[in-house]
């Protein structure tokens, strides 16, 4: 499992591939009724290992279009590393890009999200040099707008019933706030 990502010694991202089909799509099942709530576009309809397979495959010839940085967020237990959950970040080709995650229920509340999302901006406004990096999230998603929060995002707009968070690019010379 090749890391793309560290994102402390316990976690990583990944690149978000087919081979990660079968684990991927358990996580997604065991997660499907909170991701219809929160993140209807993260789970396929209808799921079954061949749609997320096929959605896989559709990242990995996006990030290699550079439409689309899709990561999973992998955790080291027992000596193995596990997918917990999926962040991914999508440049709009024009300065800015927008980042989604969603973690595991049984792994909420580690401070996961807000290391993943992290590393994709310090890659956003690194790598990428992007000018600026939005987040949605629903008014009543309490836990995405703390992550928005605590990595410095601003409140800037409500759009489709969603708060849109932006953060812009540390001023040269300024560490990024993580």
């Amino acid at each position: 499992m090749p890391l793309l990502l560290p994102i402390g010694e316990d976690a990583a991202l990944i690149a978000r591939t087919p081979a990660l089909a079968e684990e991927f799509h358990a996580l997604l099942a065991a997660n499907r009724e909170r991701l219809r709530r929160w993140n209807p576009g993260a789970c396929p309809e209808p799921l079954t290992l061949e749609s997320t397979r096929l959605r896989l495959a559709a990242d990995a010839l996006a990030r290699r279009a550079g439409a689309l940085l899709p990561t999973a967020i992998v955790l080291r237990e027992d000596g193995a590393w596990r997918v917990v959950g999926a962040a991914s970040l999508r440049p709009d080709g024009d300065g800015s890009g927008e980042v989604g995650y969603w973690i595991d229920a049984a792994h909420e509340g580690r401070g996961l999200v807000t290391r993943a999302v992290a590393a994709l901006l310090a890659h956003a406004f690194g790598v990428l040099a992007l000018d600026r990096v939005t987040l949605a999230a629903e008014p009543a998603n309490a836990r995405s707008r703390a992550v928005a929060r605590r990595l410095g995002f601003t409140e800037e707009a409500v759009v489709a019933g969603e708060i849109v968070h932006v953060r812009t690019a540390p001023a040269p010379g300024r560490p990024p706030m993580s």
